[in-house]
């Protein structure tokens, strides 16, 4: 019979998770479940996706307010703090920041970077409008309201303590290191990719620095959450009262998860968990991956970059397409984009899964190691 599916990505439903769940025999069991009840086979070379909240939650990994500002003030036990480029994110850092700022002891400037934060939420109404110096709350800036969720991130900040809390804004960090009079203060760097190097920036500049991954790297008391690699780096509103942090533990999950589906249906897919997908949305430019990377855990299948050849320029060359096609040993041919695995599935499921109300925080991904000629 001719095939003429492709790659398919399908969303699983899932009962829905509640804190301390072992999701693993959960997933497993649904996984059986669906492909009897829809149907569909599975298949060898298949993927498993888990959305890393799912996990998560599964583990129980949460932190409330009080967690958050007692492990700020361990890091920043007395004086003012800089809080260098934040994203601007209702979900993602409105409810950390209210946690940090009741941990410092001092006053907290947020300083905002220009034209826009990391993920691409703009900050001001001329993206090339390009000043040196560190502007305050007087600026033009502080009134401007995102054209998208129609906020001001500034006003919204700053009302969290306006006694307390002092808005900035800076067109880059070696404009904020060159306009900065207290040399040897006291910063908490919050972008997510690019924490390392403004870290060490500011720490040559004199700073005590920490970044987000220091806040609650280890319980702040018996039972709490915590993540020693990431902090709240990844962590999402949860309630009024705490955060859900980026899962831990993860190369062990995709191992007991893949096991487990292997000895419910007899066939040993690749897992992994999925944040954010690395999609940049080219309305607005935001790019969406607000989490610290993609992929925090894989099974041994899914490392490394596709072994792909460009088919239509295989097409347009006259060659034998077959023949070139199983012939390929792997490596990027000519007109492949240079992406790992694990990104390009993680973005695929995470616009598969979606981040409202469809409910699929599981995705099985067939056909995505076959070529044209696979049967």
């Amino acid at each position: 019979m001719k095939r003429y599916s492709g790659v398919v990505s399908r969303g699983i439903r899932m009962p829905l998770i509640k804190e301390g769940t072992d999701i693993v025999p959960v997933i497993a069991d649904t996984l059986a479940a669906a492909a009897q009840a829809e149907p569909f086979s599975f298949k060898e070379h298949a993927v498993v996706g888990v959305t890393e909240s799912l996990v998560a939650r599964g583990q129980g990994n949460f932190v409330t307010l009080a967690d958050i500002s007692a492990s700020v003030a361990e890091l920043f036990p007395q004086g003012d703090v800089v809080i260098f480029s934040p994203i601007l994110s209702r979900n993602r850092f409105l409810p950390m920041l209210k946690g940090i700022v009741e941990g410092i002891k001092g006053k907290v400037n947020i300083v905002l970077t220009l034209p826009s934060d990391e993920v691409g939420n703009p900050l001001c109404a001329d993206p090339y409008g390009y000043e040196e110096g560190v502007f305050g709350e007087d600026s033009v800036h502080f009134n401007f309201v995102h054209p998208i969720t129609k906020s001001n991130y500034s006003k919204l900040y700053k009302e969290l303590d306006p006694e307390k809390i002092s808005i900035s804004y800076v067109w880059g960090i070696d404009n904020f290191i060159k306009a900065s009079a207290a040399k040897g203060g006291q910063a908490l760097v919050c972008t997510v990719h690019n924490r390392q190097v403004y870290s060490a920036k500011l720490s040559q500049a004199g700073f005590k620095t920490h970044t987000l991954a220091d806040i609650c790297a280890k319980p702040m008391h018996p039972g709490a959450g915590f993540n020693a690699e990431f902090g709240l780096l990844g962590s999402n509103y949860s309630n009024e009262d705490r955060v859900k942090l980026f899962p831990r533990d993860c190369q062990a999950f995709v191992d007991r998860l893949q096991q487990q589906i292997a000895a419910k249906t007899g066939v040993k897919p690749e897992v992994m968990i999925y944040g954010d997908g690395a999609y940049k949305d080219p309305a607005t430019g935001i790019w969406e991956l607000a989490d610290p990377l993609v992929c925090p855990a894989a099974t041994d299948g899914l490392s490394g970059m596709p072994h792909e050849t460009k088919l239509k320029s295989l097409i347009d060359s006259g060659k034998d397409v077959e023949k070139e096609v199983q012939a390929n040993a792997g490596g990027q041919a000519l007109g492949t984009t240079p992406r790992r695995l694990t990104d390009l599935l993680g973005s695929l499921c995470d616009l598969t899964s979606g981040s409202g109300d469809k409910g699929t925080p599981v995705i099985y991904i067939t056909g995505y190691f076959d070529n044209y000629y696979t049967k």
